[in-house]
């Protein structure tokens, strides 16, 4: 993955307008989130350091999967991206 600052982006993911996910939800995307790197371990496709801190921060935010995916798209400047995402796309001058 490219560079994230990851300060600018906690302080744009808290400034959107969603709703966090409950206790519960919390603890069923982090579980989920578990066994997808798992999964990646096992098919020796680790995470980075600095891919594990993004998963953690939006985790840690309490961001929605759907959401989660959002940014994640917006952060790589994917075409699908929303253009009203607020959200800085990584390696873009802010």
């Amino acid at each position: 993955m490219t560079t994230i600052d990851l300060d600018t982006l906690r302080r744009e993911v808290r400034a959107l307008d969603y709703t966090r996910g409950s206790p519960a939800e919390d603890a069923m995307w982090r579980e989920d989130d578990e066994d997808a790197r798992a999964n990646l371990a096992i098919e020796d496709m680790q995470l980075s350091a600095e891919d594990d801190a993004l998963f953690d921060l939006l985790r840690d935010e309490r961001v929605p999967p759907p959401l989660a995916t959002a940014i994640l798209l917006k952060l790589l400047g994917h075409p699908d991206a929303d253009p009203a995402l607020a959200i800085t796309p990584a390696g873009a001058s802010c």
